[in-house]
């Protein structure tokens, strides 16, 4: 069907030069005088005919290229055409005023030449900042949408739950499935079309670890798509001039004025100091973990020996570590010991005790 369209246009293409170039054609080979070629209709039917046994050749080409331009846009996000095509539309009107006010100048060169390179010119310029912007219009559009509800009615609405921006760590870490299913997670979960990306290369990769690491990944953001009962948003766009995932997560919350949702610790302190929104998963892991209190007595079963002298290393159940001083003669032994101080930070909780034998002793 889409080389009969093209083969159409073609058609109509030839006929239409036809009726222009081949009587010029004649006076230039001085055979104007030929009545029958010289016929507009002849002219018609032989452009015509010219151009649709070029098709012949040349169809395939076409084709090859329609059916490429049309794949790009259909994997190019809406947002991405939309203001690209808006900048266009301003480049070329904005050329064309500039081309009317030449025109004033009589100069023949300057008046063929100067309208197609400002179409050009123009053009390209209104689609690159269309493109490259959309998401700082985006974020204005938004915002004048905003003030616009609010001088509307003398009361204010209450403002829906910024949208939640998943990480790469928190994603493989499989926690936030089970935190969506609960409903303590509001709002919408906007999963960026470059950390899709990196759990993609990372399940790709050689390494079994990593590999198994980046499939788990994928399985869970299967499951909180298709299992859970959460408004789940795909976010196209990236930004081409930065190349962290990180740096990207941090503009992208600024841009849609969201959370970043992580249990990396790092980009924790990143998202604070450049005054973004964030929510750290094991922050919440420690919340909800049962208080420990100084002077508790713990049974623990020491594991493996610790990094300063005589220290044993514990773990309760839900992964918390205990130090034990004096722990490393009971490796491998359940012990009865007292909670000294808890130490807790955005990386975990720490417990630090001491055998209860030894209190005793003392």
């Amino acid at each position: 069907m889409l080389k009969r369209i093209i083969q159409a246009c073609f058609l109509i293409i030839g006929g239409t030069l036809g009726i222009f170039l081949i009587p010029e054609l004649l006076t230039v080979l001085h055979a104007d005088h030929i009545a029958f070629i010289n016929n507009p209709y002849v002219a018609v039917i032989l452009g015509a005919i010219i151009f649709y046994l070029f098709t012949f050749w040349a169809v395939d080409y076409v084709v090859d290229f329609i059916k490429w331009f049309e794949e790009l846009l259909v994997k190019a996000p809406i947002t991405d055409i939309i203001f690209g095509s808006l900048g266009l539309i301003v480049g070329l009107f904005v050329a064309f005023l500039i081309g009317y006010a030449l025109n004033a100048i009589q100069v023949p060169v300057l008046n063929t030449a100067a309208p197609i390179l400002l179409t050009l010119l123009f053009g390209y310029l209104g689609f690159q900042v269309g493109f490259k912007k959309r998401d700082e219009l985006l974020t204005l559009f938004s915002k004048n949408n905003k003030k616009k509800g609010e001088s509307d009615s003398d009361e204010a609405e209450p403002a829906g739950s910024p949208v939640k921006i998943l990480d790469t760590s928190v994603i493989i870490d499989g926690r936030i499935a089970d935190i969506c299913q609960t409903g303590f997670l509001e709002g919408t979960i906007v999963i960026p079309q470059f950390v899709l990306a990196e759990l993609q290369h990372i399940a790709d990769s050689s390494d079994a670890l990593k590999r198994n690491r980046g499939r788990r990944g994928l399985d869970i953001l299967n499951r909180i798509q298709k299992e859970l009962s959460v408004n789940v948003e795909m976010y196209e766009g990236d930004f081409e001039d930065i190349q962290e995932v990180d740096s990207k997560l941090v503009k992208l919350a600024k841009v849609m004025n969201g959370i970043v949702v992580t249990n990396d610790f790092n980009l924790n302190k990143v998202c604070e100091f450049q005054n973004v929104s964030v929510l750290n998963i094991n922050d919440l892991a420690n919340a909800v973990k049962p208080v420990v209190l100084p002077g508790e007595e713990m049974n623990v079963q020491v594991i493996k020996d610790g990094k300063e002298q005589n220290q044993g290393i514990a773990y309760l159940d839900d992964g918390t570590m205990i130090v034990v001083e004096g722990g490393r003669d009971h490796i491998g032994k359940r012990l009865e010991v007292i909670v000294t101080s808890v130490l807790q930070t955005s990386a975990g909780r720490m417990i630090f005790a001491k055998p209860k034998l030894l209190e005793k002793a003392l």
